[in-house]
């Protein structure tokens, strides 16, 4: 297959958001006198990917998640807050972490001259954007896309609508997606009628039946490959 036009998603994909989760959730439990540790950022990091998974279904709203996630987390601490609040301090401390996945940047800068390549994201604009320009990935995009600015998030075949009304000439048979989560990314480019790239660097077991990607690749640079450059 000869490929045009490439989608990334960003977090665990080309950005380690959870190196950058880890950051921004310990620094706010350090604020409230909750021990940092490992298994208190991996109940935190439990209940956000919940809250994200009911958003990305349908069933929840994006301000009930937002503001949800914290206010369950420190409950577990018996403490009772304000989860826009925290949402606020949280993202301050998130928007300052933009650690790279190992290879992101120098396949990008392999792929720019070949392919047009666009950034597919869920999440805060604000965050997504800040990151992406701290990171330097800014510099490799022809446009970024963010659920919160769409007003759909993946994997709805609405978000990815919105996004190919956007890309010029855009042809869907020749575009892949390329990314780590199977029922945002994969199931989007499903929903899309786009062929896949499942990232899965700990080589993780497919526990869904009917989300298959195109292809699967446990390091960013097995890509080229893929493309044949």
């Amino acid at each position: 297959m000869s490929y045009k036009t490439l989608l990334f998603d960003i977090d665990d994909t080309l950005l380690d958001f959870k190196a950058a989760e880890h950051h921004a959730i310990s620094s706010l439990m350090i604020e409230l006198a909750i021990e940092p540790s490992e298994i208190n950022v991996q109940n935190y990091s439990r209940i956000n990917q919940d809250y994200w998974s009911q958003f990305e279904k349908g069933l929840l709203a994006k301000d009930v998640l937002i503001a949800k996630r914290f206010e369950t987390f420190f409950s577990l601490h018996q403490l009772s807050v304000n989860g826009k609040e925290m949402d606020k301090k949280f993202r301050g401390n998130l928007e300052k972490g933009h650690f790279l996945i190992e290879g992101s940047l120098s396949l990008l800068e392999n792929l720019k001259s070949e392919f047009d390549l666009y950034a597919v994201t869920n999440g805060v604009a604000r965050t997504q954007h800040r990151r992406i320009n701290d990171s330097g990935l800014i510099n490799y995009f022809r446009d970024i896309f963010v659920s919160e600015e769409t007003g759909f998030q993946k994997p709805t075949k609405e978000y990815f609508d919105y996004v190919f009304e956007r890309i010029p000439e855009c042809d869907v048979n020749k575009t892949l997606i390329i990314g780590d989560s199977l029922t945002s990314d994969i199931l989007g480019g499903m929903n899309a009628g786009i062929d896949t790239c499942w990232f899965n660097p700990t080589k993780q077991k497919n526990p869904y039946s009917h989300i298959q990607p195109t292809y699967e690749i446990t390091a960013l640079d097995e890509l080229t490959a893929i493309l044949k450059i």
